[in-house]
């Protein structure tokens, strides 16, 4: 399938001293386009599933830069899942500006139930909500 793409603009607080943006900016921009691929899906970061409050921590977030991004490009953003697991899902992301690819990521998640007071507990992801996730897994 197909990513999922969005555009976000690289803002003047996304940026350093020399204009470029800054590398925590591509992390905001790749959990902002995951939530959107979510959305998409009818799902959330946070939502209500059979009585429980599931949400989706992050375990691991990566991002290698090929060239720098500056004030005022409007960069693509492609996002899709790469794998879905028993209890953890896999985003692969790709930022390009003019058509060229700028930047790679990959945000690991892993389905969580939140009960007040308590840690967090791991779940097995449920079957209708892996059925969306798996539904835009990159080819």
């Amino acid at each position: 399938m197909a990513p999922f793409t969005t555009t976000r603009r690289v803002e003047f607080c996304h940026t350093d001293a020399g204009g470029i943006m800054h590398f925590a900016g591509y992390f905001e921009m790749m959990e902002q386009a995951e939530h959107e691929l979510l959305r998409q899906l009818g799902l959330s970061v946070v939502m209500q599933h059979e009585g429980q409050t599931v949400s989706w921590p992050r375990v691991s977030a990566k991002c290698d830069f090929a060239k720098p991004a500056r004030f005022e490009d409007e960069l693509e953003i492609q996002i899709g899942v790469a794998k879905v697991g028993k209890r953890s899902v896999t985003y692969a992301a790709e930022f390009f500006f003019s058509g060229q690819s700028i930047a790679s990521g990959e945000l690991v998640s892993v389905c969580c139930v939140i009960e007040p007071g308590k840690p967090l507990q791991s779940m097995d992801i449920p079957d209708e909500i892996a059925e969306k996730l798996v539904s835009c897994k990159l080819a």
